[in-house]
């Protein structure tokens, strides 16, 4: 099976920082990964890589059967679905929802004088009505809560049926409500069949959907380790990610993570 993506030895150097140092890393077709570590830890310059917004100092990155450096980028995106809080601050507030999802079959935001085939409408209708958020059509981008934005961002980055879909902190900024909800939609696309490649980055293990299979954790742009999540995602690993000892829960396919105890206090003699 080909894969969605291939790192190798990749570094990213800017001067006096390394982003990232001699990653190197193997996304499957079917597979869906998460992406975890501290801040600074280099996650979205990983993700601007893997969708070809940033060229690595150093290494070789193959996505979708090209080579980065041998392919026109603007072609390649169009292949990859992208959410991030830096496409949000690019739509204009006074877009329609509808046409902030429709849109992204041209690659744009906000809608100017671009033509839109009928089954540009109909592709947009379908994933809007998939994700819950048909009633929010007529909206303007400006007037969505957190919650009703992450929605609106998914369903534009799969718009254009993308080969693989980087979601930058998808739960960043939720209330529990809204952060459960959204993890239940991206729980039932990471289990069907005709998903696309997926990779989440997130802070926070809690925010990882049952359906995940794989897991990489980062620290100062050094892998720390990678693999199926199950094996990979342990206690251990989580500390030294996070530079701090971590106890970590794995109950009904969702995990939850808290510092460990240190020991027992002292009791006060009566």
């Amino acid at each position: 099976m080909p894969a969605a993506f291939e790192l190798s030895k990749v570094s990213v150097e800017r001067p006096g920082k390394t982003l990232l140092d001699d990653v190197s890393w193997r996304v499957e077709e079917n597979e869906r990964w998460v992406v975890l570590g501290p801040n600074g830890a280099g996650k979205t310059t990983l993700l601007q890589i893997v969708g070809a917004h940033l060229h690595p100092t150093t290494g070789d990155v193959h996505i979708l059967g090209e080579q980065l450096g041998r392919v026109v980028v603007a072609e390649l995106r169009t292949r990859i679905g992208h959410t991030s809080t830096k496409i949000a601050d690019r739509i204009p507030p006074s877009e329609s929802v509808r046409d902030t999802v429709l849109s992204a079959a041209h690659g744009v935001t906000g809608r100017w004088q671009e033509q839109y085939e009928p089954e540009d409408e109909a592709r947009a209708e379908q994933i809007m009505g998939e994700w819950g958020i048909s009633v929010l059509a007529g909206r303007t981008f400006g007037t969505l809560s957190e919650g009703e934005r992450k929605r609106v961002l998914i369903a534009r980055a799969l718009m254009t049926d993308p080969e693989l879909l980087l979601l930058d902190e998808p739960g960043a900024g939720l209330d529990l409500g809204a952060r459960e909800d959204l993890l239940a939609s991206l729980d039932l696309l990471s289990y069907a069949d005709d998903s696309p490649a997926l990779v989440m980055v997130s802070h926070h293990v809690e925010e990882i959907p049952a359906g995940f299979t794989h897991v990489l954790l980062l620290r100062d742009g050094r892998v720390v380790a990678q693999g199926p999540i199950g094996e990979t995602l342990t206690a251990d690993h989580l500390s030294t990610t996070f530079g701090q000892r971590i106890a970590l829960d794995h109950e009904g396919g969702r995990y939850a993570a808290r510092r460990a105890a240190y020991g027992h206090r002292a009791v006060r003699p009566d």
